[in-house]
């Protein structure tokens, strides 16, 4: 291990570039991951809604998932193991999957776009695009895992306008940390000689 880190360097040590670490930690970019994670979330809401009162209503709510069940019959999935999964668990439980994905969209959605439990949403977001890419549709998943992963990769600064900043806002009123001195070693040795001479 010894002759790894001489030769790479030790992983703990390495520094990201500084505009990396700008990009996360900015108040200024927040605007901008604050505007990608809000708008990732209207798209979810309105995927949610449409399911939950809309259009597709009928095919999510009703009628035993009818719309999870022919998509996940008639569906072009990604890998042979994965249609089975569709076929023998997803088509047979078809009437709560449905509900759940529906909700489950909405959730999404409200978390995004209001910033709450936002890292749970935008993981969430990833694990439901995942099981669409993996059951045929690409469509804008690619998009909207991207967005998710910038919110993830960016949550100080992606969450600090929202609920989840408030919630850390008001933790931080209620629990101040105190702030470390911190003296030089050299200093404080010196300064202990000091004493004990005197």
């Amino acid at each position: 291990m010894n002759n790894l880190i001489k030769i790479f360097g030790n992983p703990a040590e390495r520094t990201s570039p500084g505009v990396l670490a700008w990009l996360r930690e900015s108040k200024v970019a927040s605007v901008a991951w604050l505007a990608v994670r809000v708008w990732v979330g209207i798209m979810w809401i309105q995927a949610g809604v449409s399911k939950v009162f809309g259009a597709e209503n009928p095919a999510f709510l009703h009628n035993n998932g009818a719309g999870v069940a022919g998509f996940a019959a008639h569906g072009a999935a990604a890998y042979s193991w994965w249609a089975s999964i569709m076929h023998s668990f997803v088509v047979p439980n078809a009437w709560w999957i449905a509900v759940l994905v529906a909700f489950g969209e909405l959730a999404i959605g409200i978390g995004l776009a209001f910033g709450f439990l936002t890292r749970t949403a935008a993981v969430a977001s990833l694990a439901l695009l995942f099981t669409y890419v993996m059951s045929g549709t690409a469509s804008v998943c690619a998009f909207y895992a991207l967005c998710a992963i910038i919110v993830l990769a960016t949550w100080r600064t992606s969450t600090w306008i929202g609920v989840d900043g408030l919630i850390a806002g008001y933790r931080q009123r209620r629990h101040p940390v105190a702030p470390v001195e911190s003296q030089p070693v050299a200093e404080a040795a010196s300064g202990r000689e000091l004493v004990s001479v005197g």
